[in-house]
């Protein structure tokens, strides 16, 4: 798309809440649903009809490109969700390559044929999603953050076999995230989301950092390069979101990937982000959505107040901006009602500043 069309969303005042599960929630067989494209692609649809979105966020399911992976190198989906790797051998490689054809898991299959389905059936613009790489390594190794703190003071995978294994599950993860965007756009993805929210101050020390390492950079941000290269090669938009924690010189870095849409989470001060970042990246969020579930963490009057005073903020920053959650809205059982009064809130406030008709 041509980036006019985000500044205009944010310049009509668009409020976005990232709110699929919530919908597919409301089906009786919701595992199911995430196992069909075609009820899927339906439950995405109705979600953009019912907050008036012009595009088709997808769910965020960050376990579709680990269970891709690791069913391509014979692990079980059953052992899937608690597998670690504890090596990782050369051939781990070879045989990645080798089975790359073969189909991929059902669920992820039926993101895709979502994707398909809001491109051919409706006139919402399709939106993919994967995993950051450097997320999806925190996922198969059990201890990341030793090795990684490690390789910041300047250790090798010569030197730590922890640091190597980090390393690979890096190498391993950025392939099968690049053959799953690549699914994703033959699908009819115009645009993907990339969510990375392990790439914060738990896992990369900021005064490492400030003291000169590259290990940002390294593990982080030329992974991204990358996955941006790739996007731009076919002409898809990059959202890219991380709610981590995180400091300015990572938003700055953030920044020069050139995403759309940027996402940040609640611990962030969007206004003041705004002096980091280049006039043309729409700033998106950051509505503490993890606390929706109870009332006595936030109200639906509080999200309304937040939400007015962080597009009055931002219109003073003088920063395109579209207001909405700093995450998915998770359905909570037993807390559906309260859940869906704050995403109300969210829709209700900014009166001044309607959405955009739906195409």
């Amino acid at each position: 798309m041509d980036r006019a069309y985000y500044l205009e969303l944010a310049r009509n005042g668009l409020r976005m809440p990232i709110a699929a599960d919530l919908v597919l929630h409301e089906e009786a067989d919701p595992a199911g649903v995430l196992a069909d494209g075609a009820r899927l692609g339906r439950v995405l649809a109705e979600t953009a009809r019912r907050y008036r979105l012009p595009m088709a966020l997808p769910h965020m399911d960050l376990e579709l490109e680990k269970l891709a992976l690791l069913g391509k190198l014979g692990v079980p989906e059953a052992d899937a969700a608690p597998f670690h790797f504890t090596t990782i051998p050369d051939d781990a490689f070879a045989a990645l390559r080798a089975r790359m054809a073969e189909p991929l898991p059902i669920r992820l299959r039926a993101h895709m044929d979502s994707i398909h389905y809001i491109a051919t059936r409706t006139a919402l613009l399709p939106v993919g999603m994967a995993i950051g790489p450097f997320s999806l390594m925190t996922k198969l190794v059990a201890d990341p953050i030793t090795p990684i703190a490690l390789a910041g003071a300047g250790m090798t995978a010569e030197d730590d076999a922890a640091i190597a294994l980090v390393e690979r599950a890096l190498e391993l993860s950025i392939r099968i995230i690049l053959h799953s965007l690549a699914a994703q756009m033959r699908a009819g993805a115009r645009a993907i989301f990339i969510a990375e929210p392990a790439a914060n101050k738990v896992y990369l020390s900021p005064n490492q950092m400030a003291a000169g390492s590259d290990i940002f950079d390294r593990y982080v941000m030329a992974y991204h390069r990358q996955i941006r290269h790739f996007l731009a090669e076919q002409g898809v938009d990059l959202f890219f979101h991380c709610c981590g924690e995180l400091t300015d010189a990572m938003v700055r870095q953030f920044g020069t990937l050139d995403p759309a849409i940027l996402s940040l989470g609640s611990s962030r001060v969007l206004w003041e982000d705004a002096r980091l970042l280049p006039k043309d990246v729409v700033l998106f969020g950051n509505l503490p959505s993890k606390q929706f579930y109870a009332d006595s963490l936030i109200t639906a009057a509080e999200v309304a107040r937040q939400g007015e005073t962080l597009a009055r903020r931002m219109r003073e920053a003088g920063h395109p901006f579209i207001l909405g959650t700093e995450c998915d809205v998770l359905s909570v059982p037993g807390c559906e009602e309260t859940i869906k009064r704050k995403v109300a809130a969210i829709q209700g406030c900014c009166a001044a500043h309607a959405s955009p008709a739906v195409p």
